[in-house]
């Protein structure tokens, strides 16, 4: 089985929902159980991508890399695995530099070892701030105004990491994000603190149509990942279990560049640019 990894930036905001939710946000956005990192599921991708195919390639090849409908999906299953999409660099308003990438020792090892099963080999991993009052940045970043570096209402003392320079360059080039400049390794800590407050919450309404008043009960909060999130999935291709039928990497190629991922399309949300890397 061939592994690649597939890199998901957000150019618009992204709502992976979860449908409900029970506190103060009506719609909020999927996050892993054990962590609370936001994550894309790997069923979204797998089926943005399966109504993409619909016309670009023919039926038996698309039934051969996602399996058939879900009535017969008994006959036998796809061969394209899609993983979760997890969470790589989240951007931050930062008062300097626009914005900031910031992401955490957690985060950058995560994603290491899991390139590894694709068969790249990122960067060294630099040292972790030492402690929740510092960041690093790459030589030469954006991101510093005198000693300091304000992101949303953290301000931070920074350190240099060379580390973080290759970083930027190594992402810059297989992802296509605007990293350079604008990495920041935060504490783990500090990350966690900025996933649950530094999200993208709009409120939306529901006019009445005679009276283009508020109808009643039809104000609801939404939650989001910001526009220019950078996440990435592990996509498996294997042996296609449809007789007479062989599937290739080349046969997902059409189907990638553009998509639109997760809820809300229709008001914009999930205007995803997809980049596959990798083979192992």
């Amino acid at each position: 089985m061939n592994t690649h990894i597939l890199f998901l930036h957000a150019l618009s905001p992204l709502h992976p929902g979860t449908g409900q939710g029970v506190g103060s946000i009506d719609l909020p956005i999927a996050r892993e159980r054990s962590t609370g990192i936001p994550y894309l599921p790997g069923s979204s991708i797998k089926g943005v991508l399966r109504d993409a195919a619909a016309g670009k390639i023919e039926k038996d090849k698309l039934l051969a890399l996602f399996g058939p409908e879900t009535g017969s999906a008994s006959e036998h299953a796809g061969a394209a695995v899609f993983g979760d999409a997890k969470l790589l660099l989240f951007p931050v308003r930062s008062l300097a530099g626009v914005f900031a990438y910031v992401t955490s020792p957690y985060l950058l090892e995560r994603f290491a070892r899991e390139a590894g099963f694709a068969g790249l080999t990122p960067p060294a991993l630099p040292a972790a701030p030492a402690s929740d009052g510092w960041c690093r940045l790459a030589p030469g970043s954006t991101l510093k105004l005198g000693d300091r570096v304000y992101l949303e209402d953290l301000d931070l003392s920074h350190q240099e990491a060379k580390e973080l320079k290759d970083w930027e360059d190594w992402l810059a080039q297989h992802s296509e994000a605007p990293v350079k400049g604008r990495l920041c390794l935060v504490h783990d800590d500090v990350m966690g603190f900025l996933l649950e407050t530094a999200t993208e919450v709009v409120a939306r309404i529901r006019l009445e149509d005679e009276t283009k008043t508020v109808a009643q009960g039809a104000l609801w909060y939404e939650e989001s990942l910001p526009a220019e999130s950078l996440l990435y999935s592990l996509l498996s291709l294997g042996s296609s279990r449809k007789k007479a039928v062989t599937v290739a990497l080349d046969d997902l190629k059409p189907l990638l560049g553009f998509a639109q991922m997760g809820g809300k399309a229709s008001v914009g949300r999930g205007l995803c640019r997809l980049k596959l890397r990798g083979s192992a």
